[in-house]
């Protein structure tokens, strides 16, 4: 009898192994949590040096519009004008044409032909920022240039490129979502005597809305963050921008370009981590709207 009981109150091998699968999920958990932990702490710390150490003011920081180290003046606005424009601008030209092309995969191309077209898409989005960068140095920058004179560097170069990176993002993401869209919708607005274009525009594009201003939001976050090839199109000049062929510089470029140049624990290098730590912020965002979308979305 007391065997039996104790065989009862033993715990099983299914127990155990949900046992150390929990220790092991909670072990990554706490890991990866640590690690978002320290970078948080560590950015955050580097970029509040220049406003704590160097007493440089917050408000001259953000609202300054020369940045001169060699001055001592870190005016950080045009840097945050230029990377919302560009941003602005290449995801307010992908998203239409993201959506037309979903649209045009999912609802009208054959289905052999979405075979062929998807997984250049999907090519397209893993192809590295540096190729769209070359592209944009020694393709976009020289027809502009041709076209509206000067160099042809500047604001409207890395938004052509930008557009490029963003695009197959965008294009990739929107079909995925338009495929979740019930057929039974697709069927019930037929049975009604909708027009297929109908039943697209006001039907599934509505259902899928939310994520589709995921995709948006998701593209514009890689645009805001990239630097390599925006770096190699926009001219780095860390001046305020006067029109889109201006030369100009973003919070990536000129960190990108600085970080090297610098010495640790000089005002100069504090400043460079203030602007990382706008960034980091951004991210931020972008990543809180993406998660306020999604919300709407599914509701």
């Amino acid at each position: 009898m007391d065997k039996v009981k104790q065989e009862l109150l033993t715990p099983s091998a299914e127990s155990r192994q949900e046992w150390r699968g929990k220790i092991i999920s909670y072990l990554a958990i706490i890991v990866i949590g640590g690690l978002v932990a320290t970078i948080l702490i560590f950015l955050t710390s580097k970029g509040v040096a220049l406003f704590i150490q160097d007493g440089y003011s917050l408000g001259k920081f953000l609202s300054g519009v020369n940045w001169q180290p060699s001055h001592h003046l870190y005016g950080a606005l045009p840097m945050i004008v230029t990377s919302f424009a560009v941003t602005l601008l290449a995801g307010i030209v992908a998203l239409p044409l993201a959506l037309v092309s979903a649209v045009a995969i999912t609802e009208m191309l054959p289905p052999r032909v979405n075979q062929l077209i998807q997984p250049v898409i999907e090519l397209l989005v893993g192809i590295p920022s540096v190729v769209y960068g070359y592209v944009g140095l020694t393709v976009i920058v020289p027809r502009l240039g041709r076209l509206f004179g000067g160099t042809g560097f500047g604001i409207l170069a890395a938004t052509c490129v930008l557009f490029l990176m963003v695009l197959p993002t965008m294009t990739s993401m929107t079909i995925d979502n338009l495929r979740q869209v019930p057929k039974q919708y697709r069927l019930a607005s037929a049975g009604l005597g909708a027009t297929r274009w109908q039943t697209i525009t006001r039907v599934v594009i509505p259902s899928a809305k939310g994520g589709i201003l995921t995709a948006m939001i998701f593209g514009m976050a890689r645009a805001f963050g990239e630097a390599l090839a925006v770096q190699m199109v926009i001219g780095n000049a860390a001046v305020m921008p006067h029109g889109l062929m201006s030369s100009a510089a973003t919070l990536t470029s000129v960190l990108t370009t600085g970080i090297g140049n610098t010495v640790m624990g000089t005002t100069s290098n504090n400043a460079l981590w203030s602007l990382a730590l706008i960034l980091l912020l951004m991210s931020l965002a972008f990543n809180l709207l993406l998660r306020l979308v999604a919300k709407k979305g599914a509701h």
